[in-house]
């Protein structure tokens, strides 16, 4: 099933896939379990910054920077400043407890990763050489600026009209 563990873990860069998935999964985990908001939001960057790391093994460096920028940088810091704007007039209460939660949390968690781990066992994954290019930012510049460049322009149209209607709905909330 799992083969020889020590040949698995004698490459540094099996360690270093094996300790993101860990950070990966384990901040997804805390995310969906911790109460207070704020936690949460540290929880999913530390996901996000560890899907970076698995990037960066997997040799997808412009995408692991693109991670760490946008979602680890962007995206968190936009969900704490929303935490922080919002005004909170009811305090928090504590939820009651439910223990057959936590159960049915742990069977529904098992049961997926059961079937992941059949669907993993049961593919084919192809070995052997995989082309590589020399550059990976180059060549998606390249894609970017030549096949996709209609896309591209209408995201960037897409999130200008995104952002001056964040700024028209907080003028609004202002007066």
């Amino acid at each position: 099933m799992f083969g020889n563990i020590t040949e698995f873990l004698s490459s540094g860069e099996n360690i270093a896939f094996f300790f993101c998935a860990l950070l990966a999964i384990g901040g997804a985990i805390f995310m969906i379990s911790f109460t207070k908001v704020v936690h949460m939001v540290l929880a999913l960057a530390l996901t996000f910054l560890s899907m970076a790391g698995l990037y960066i093994v997997l040799e997808a460096e412009f995408v692991a920077v693109v991670q760490i920028l946008i979602y680890a940088g962007a995206i968190s810091i936009l969900m704490i400043f929303g935490i922080m704007m919002t005004k909170h007039t009811k305090a928090e209460e504590e939820e009651p407890k439910r223990p057959w939660h936590q159960v049915l949390l742990f069977i529904g968690a098992a049961g997926l990763f059961g079937v992941i781990f059949y669907a993993i066992q049961q593919s084919e994954i192809p070995s052997g050489p995989f082309p590589q290019v020399a550059d990976n930012t180059l060549e998606i510049g390249k894609l970017l600026f030549s096949a996709h460049v209609i896309p591209f322009e209408l995201m960037s149209v897409l999130l200008t009209v995104a952002f001056i209607g964040a700024i028209v709905v907080a003028k609004r909330e202002e007066d």
